[in-house]
């Protein structure tokens, strides 16, 4: 039994979810990601507000697909309502940087 896998994603207002026969596009306000699915045991359920991904059998293969996606799509989701962002730390004096606009070279 997966655990990541079973729990259910829940889409927020202005997020759209669409699976084709073998993509998912997340599209949000902060733009737009697709997902391709590589394997056909995977099952997705989509309802108003949650996404449920399902295996139809109990292979090893199919098992470890199934958290996979159900992380993946997570992290869509994510990434088009609040999107990512990584901060750096520079310390020491053997690294250089310097802030051109909005760019670090």
């Amino acid at each position: 039994m997966s655990r990541i896998g079973n729990k259910p994603i829940s889409i927020p207002s202005g997020v759209d979810v669409k699976i084709e026969k073998n993509l998912v596009i997340v599209k949000g306000p902060k733009g737009e990601l697709d997902q391709k699915i590589a394997s056909e045991d995977i099952v997705f359920d989509l309802s108003d507000e949650n996404l449920t991904i399902t295996r139809k059998n109990e292979l090893i293969e199919t098992k470890s697909m199934h958290g996979l996606y159900r992380a993946l799509i997570a992290n869509m989701v994510t990434g088009v309502t609040e999107g990512f962002s990584k901060k750096l730390e520079l310390i020491g004096t053997g690294y250089r940087a310097q802030l051109k606009g909005k760019s670090w070279n």
